[in-house]
């Protein structure tokens, strides 16, 4: 199962237990967080959060692959993927 945005929000607000938190303002706050990771992201190339994890950017070489309708062999172009490797206390606690 799958967390939400607004499941997100709602675990933040209830977390904080703060009364003047509203869900515009949590959402407006989270947007941003996540905007200024991007942009980290794509200007680092790497972003880490103690106790949480680093996110890199990670190259795909270009390759064959197959189009599953027809079998007929094509080409995937080389790209550019996020990773995400989990801080040790993250990946002990799942």
């Amino acid at each position: 199962m799958s967390l939400t945005k607004d499941e997100l929000i709602s675990a933040v607000i209830k977390t904080c237990k703060d009364p003047d938190l509203t869900k515009r303002l949590t959402g407006d706050i989270l947007d941003a967080a996540f905007d200024v990771i991007s942009k980290a992201i794509k200007k680092e190339k790497r972003f880490a959060y103690p106790g949480f994890g680093t996110f890199t950017v990670r190259t795909r070489k270009a390759r064959k692959g197959r189009n599953p309708q027809t079998g007929e062999e094509i080409k995937i172009k080389a790209s550019k993927t996020v990773g995400f490797k989990p801080a040790p206390n993250l990946k002990n606690s799942l």
